[in-house]
């Protein structure tokens, strides 16, 4: 198999962020939930996606 030198890069940075939380998911998402509390940027929630009833016909 090629090596994609994209790839590797990315696989290292999520090597390293993951490390620095000591492999914690939870530590991770509270990190991130953090980051999006300082953003500057709107914060999109468009709720649940409810599916329609089907009609008789």
């Amino acid at each position: 198999m090629t090596k994609d030198p994209i790839v590797d890069e990315v696989r290292k940075y999520r090597e390293e962020h993951v490390a620095a939380y000591g492999h914690d998911i939870k530590r991770i998402a509270a990190a991130l939930r953090e980051r999006e509390v300082k953003s500057q940027r709107p914060l999109l929630n468009p709720g649940p996606k409810y599916l329609l009833k089907k009609t008789g016909g």
